[in-house]
């Protein structure tokens, strides 16, 4: 089936594009207000986007009724903010924090998590989370009325021990995170599953003689 987006409306066409880009990782985003609320709210429109420096990019979309979310609105203010991952054992207390409460109200208050201090940004990280980048905005993109890109650089990661294979080397147990990932329709999520391993192919060309 072809679909020409310009032609469909664009609930329809986020509505293809959440059904076949799947599994989403999930960004469990912390974020403090000039006023000093801190935010929590969960963002699938999220991943990494290099190394050399350490970037991510949150997709954030508009309230239609306030304009900015909070989590956009506090980035653009501050600058800064923490993308918590999810553990499976965390899930019903990040669906929480995905409530249209008004501005000003805490999720992490309502959902009832504990924070623990960032190191070199001003907003907390999710204490029970099993990883949490620290992060400083490069660039926030406005690519549509609706719709804000922003890219960070991750400034510090904290991964909880108990997931540390080998700490000098940077091995983490990743299957040990248990991380949950956004799935289609309304309401699914993915934890675990099967898992391959493939090596990637070198070009060699044949040499003569």
């Amino acid at each position: 089936m072809f679909y020409n987006c310009a032609d469909h409306p664009d609930q329809f066409v986020y509505k293809l594009m959440t059904a076949t880009i799947t599994p989403r990782p999930i960004a469990w985003v912390t974020t403090r207000s000039a006023d000093g609320v801190v935010n929590a709210a969960p963002y699938s429109f999220f991943n990494m986007m290099g190394h050399e420096p350490p970037t991510v990019a949150l997709g954030l979309l508009r309230d239609p009724d306030k304009g900015l979310k909070d989590t956009a609105e506090n980035i653009s203010a501050t600058g800064e903010f923490v993308v918590n991952l999810v553990a499976r054992g965390m899930a019903e207390a990040m669906n929480v924090t995905a409530i249209n409460a008004p501005r000003g109200v805490s999720e992490v208050d309502l959902a009832g998590l504990e924070t623990a201090p960032s190191t070199l940004i001003a907003p907390p990280r999710l204490a029970e989370a099993p990883v949490s980048f620290e992060c400083r905005l490069l660039s926030a993109v406005m690519t549509g009325p609706k719709q804000m890109i922003a890219i960070g650089r991750v400034v510090a990661i904290h991964i909880a021990d108990r997931f540390m294979l080998d700490a000098g080397r940077g091995h983490v147990d990743t299957p040990a995170l248990d991380l949950i990932a956004r799935m289609h329709g309304s309401g699914w999520y993915k934890a675990g599953g099967a898992m391959f391993q493939m090596d990637r192919p070198v070009y060699a060309p044949e040499r003569d003689g």
